[in-house]
């Protein structure tokens, strides 16, 4: 009887440890979620009508979600004086990201946005889960 309670416990024990192996791998592979903020000077609000539609179009087709606060109210809290205008998107990483604001598509439209804004800081934030 007990070589039977052992067998039984020993097979749990290994049954236990697998699964934690298994979520522990699974977890390295996730990446964290990130958003960019964008701190911005507008410089013509028509040029940035014209604009916008088109960096959220961008923004979109590269998986991001441009969260349209383009045109909200930036509140001091604490510290130094707030940008005049900030923009956050949501990415599914960092790295996609990166590769979104380095790409062609966002560099060809470097002369329609440098007529719209001026873009103090861009950073992104990874976000723990």
């Amino acid at each position: 009887m007990r070589p039977k309670f052992e067998s039984v416990m020993i097979m749990l024990a290994g049954v236990a440890i697998g699964a934690i192996a298994v979520q522990g791998l699974h977890a390295q592979g996730a990446k964290l979620k990130a958003y960019v903020i964008s701190e911005n000077e507008i410089l013509d609000a028509s040029a940035q009508a014209a604009y916008l539609p088109t960096a959220r179009n961008l923004i979109a087709e590269a998986h991001g979600r441009a969260l349209r606060t383009a045109g909200g109210r930036v509140v001091q809290i604490e510290g130094g004086a707030p940008p005049k205008s900030a923009a956050l998107t949501e990415w599914d990483s960092v790295d996609d990201a990166v590769a979104f604001y380095k790409s062609k598509a966002w560099t060809d439209l470097a002369p329609q946005r440098d007529k719209a804004v001026k873009v103090v800081r861009r950073y992104a934030v990874e976000v723990e889960k």
